[in-house]
Order: structure tokens, then sequence, then C-alpha cells
């Protein structure tokens, strides 16, 4: 029996948006988790009480579902006119690794108010009263982003009368832009319909045919029909969670998917990657009831938008995901824009289980490709608890 003492590691545990996830300095990592590899995925599963085959994390600072299975690492940034670097990794909760194929854009609203507490932000950008402008950089997959921060004497302000819905309380709203979310860098094959239609008809061996638009901005995400599925895209989430067969059918949808934009090279690779792509469902607007009992007319949304990450229908939408729906709204065609009734406007608001939400993006046509320039959303963040998180000293 192992008889090494724990170690502690400063710590943030901290909402953002409709997640959670704990916060790191890169240089408060003990060295050998200070670069990629086994140490640092070792340390951060520990740390979340991964894997767990009870599928709860009671050892650990996870909470048992995908909004809550999740590892931020920022550090002064390394790119030319960026504040500060941010890392996301998503922690599996039963399986044994951390996926760091993509970007979660709900902590992302968290990640410029921890660099103003971590001390990474230069004094001199921060206002006594304001906004504080944060350059991003997102190394997960190498984009731009730009959180504007509120400031109250000096400070971070959390608190305040923004509502989101999918979170219990009002904070403090911070405005996020995704610049040039969509994966159209001008190299061979690189664009934001990574199959280079808008629409297509993808085949699921022992499922079935259905329309999609596979689209690569803010994260890739796979949009499908919700009649073709046999659903309203009224639905919460006890509704798809509670179907073992529906869950599994929408898995192999998703690596089926995978592969057809380019990003596995056989679906068994899905797997292993569970946080990209997304998959997702599409309804035209209608009257329904949110989780918690609200009432929301048809006429108040543009059209429904159901989402599943690693393995579950959401709670509420990941917001890398609302980037993706942004995007594809924009563009006419997709079966988000025609969800949406064919408009093009630059911005949307679309019904999810907790409510609705409100995302705006600029798309255009560039040598018959479609790119978007930049995606915009409010969110809000603070700090639930800061100081050590505890290791055993042999977990990596």
């Amino acid at each position: 029996m192992s008889q090494v003492a724990q170690i502690k590691i400063p710590a943030t545990y901290m909402r953002g948006g409709t997640s959670k996830g704990v916060f790191f300095s890169l240089n408060d990592l003990p060295p050998a988790a200070q670069q990629p590899g086994a140490a640092r995925d070792a340390i951060l599963k520990r740390v979340i009480g991964s894997p767990d085959p009870y599928g709860k994390q009671i050892d650990g600072m996870g909470g048992a579902t995908s909004s809550t299975s999740k590892t931020v690492i920022v550090s002064k940034s390394t790119q030319p006119e960026h504040d500060v670097d941010y890392l996301f990794g998503q922690v599996a909760i039963s399986n044994d690794f951390v996926d760091w194929s993509g970007n979660c854009g709900n902590l992302t609203s968290a990640v410029g108010p921890f660099a103003i507490q971590a001390g990474l932000i230069d004094p001199a950008k921060i206002p006594d009263n304001g906004i504080c402008t944060i350059k991003i950089w997102q190394r997960n997959i190498q984009k731009t982003i730009i959180a504007h921060v509120p400031i109250t004497n000096g400070q971070v302000q959390e608190t305040g009368d923004f509502e989101l819905d999918g979170v219990t309380f009002p904070a403090a709203e911070i405005i996020i832009e995704f610049i040039d979310p969509s994966d159209d860098d001008g190299e061979a094959g690189a664009s934001m319909f990574p199959t280079g239609n808008l629409v297509d008809q993808l085949e699921v061996p022992g499922i079935g045919t259905f329309s999609a638009t596979m689209i690569s901005a803010g994260i890739p995400t796979i949009f499908l029909k919700a009649e073709e599925l046999g659903y309203q895209g009224t639905e919460l989430q006890s509704d798809i969670n509670s179907d073992p067969e529906a869950l599994l059918r929408f898995e192999t949808i998703r690596a089926y998917g995978a592969k057809a934009m380019g990003l596995i090279n056989d679906v068994q690779e899905a797997k292993d990657r569970q946080h990209t792509p997304k998959i997702a469902f599409v309804a035209p607007a209608q009257d329904y009831t949110t989780s918690s009992g609200k009432a929301i007319a048809a006429d108040a949304i543009d059209l429904h938008v159901r989402a599943l990450s690693m393995g579950q229908l959401h709670h509420a939408m990941m917001g890398t995901a609302a980037v993706a729906i942004a995007a594809a709204s924009a563009v006419p065609g997709t079966l988000v824009n025609q969800a949406a009734g064919g408009a093009t406007s630059a911005g949307v608001v679309f019904g999810h289980p907790s409510g609705t939400l409100r995302v705006g993006a600029e798309a255009v046509q560039e040598n018959g490709q479609w790119q978007v320039k930049k995606a915009i959303m409010s969110r809000s963040a603070r700090i639930i608890m800061s100081g050590w998180v505890h290791v055993p000293g042999d977990c990596f």
C-alpha cells in the first residue's frame, strides 16, 4: 500500500458560463506537469477524480457531468500581442484519458477573470473602473479570443444583474469575441465546411442516412434535423439521457460524422475523442417549457437546438457549440439556417433545455468558401473557491 504523502497545488475552482472547472497557473503545476504528457494528464485526472468506474467522481473535484469535468491551464502568452495562453483539458469521467482536441467556450469566460486574479495581466491594462480587454490565445485550437471583463474599484466585478439561462444566480456580464473561429486558414483542405457541402447525406451503417451540416467553427459540430431522428426539438435532458439506445445511436452517428469531417481515420477512434466533434439536432421555433418550468413562446426564439457533450445531452449549451450555431445560422442553406427560417441576420436566439441564448456571427464568402470573421456572445463567471488542491504525491 502506498504511503506517499499528498502534495498541494495552487488552484482556483471557477464557474464560467454554464460550466465549472479547476484552473491552474502553468508555473504552479509540478515541473513534470508544466509540459504536455503523461504526468500532466495523470495529475489532472486525479484532481478531477477520474477514471471513475462508478461515474460519480466522488474522490475529486469533478461533478460527474461533461460540464463539470474540466480543467484549465493559463500562462502569460508566448504569442505576440496576446496577454495569456489558455489550454483546456476535458477529463473523461469513466474512461482513462484527457481530451485536448478542442476548446470550452463556457470556461473561456472565466479565463480573463482568472488571469487578472492570478497576476498574469499587466496592471497598467486594468482600469480602476470600466472594462479590461484581454486578448487570449486559445492553444487547443490556435485561435484568438477577446474577453471584455468588467472592473469595479480595481477588482474583477463578479456580481451583477446579467442573467444566463442554465445558471441559477445573476452575475456580471462578460462579452466574448471569438476571432476568425472557422477553420479557414488557407491550408489545403481547410474549410469551415470540411466536406465542402452545406448539407450532406451522412450514411451510418445499421442506423440510416441523415441530412447533416458538418461545420468547424468554434468547435467541430455535426447538426442534424430533429424530425429525421424522431424528435420534436424541444426535448429536455431526461428525454434523451434516460434512453441508452438513443445515446448509442447519437454516438455512432457522431463517429461516422467525425470520419466524414476528416477528424479521425477510423470510426473506432471516436471513443478516445469524446470532446470533438459535438453532435446536435435542430428544429424550427415552437412553444416549449424549460427544465426549470419556464414557458418559452415560439415567437421569443428563432429555432431550437439540442446538443450532446461527452455522450450526454447538455443541460444548456456548450459555448463553443453556440459559436458553431452562430456561424451556421449566418450561412444560407445550412440546416441551422433553414431551421431559423432562412434569415441571414447577424444574430439568432435559440432555445435550449434551460432557456434561450442569443449569439451573433458575421459570415462572408471569399473565393467560393464561407468564412466567419467573428462570433460574439455574453457569458458570466465567478470564483467559487481558491486555495490548493491535494493529490497523492505518487499519482504522476
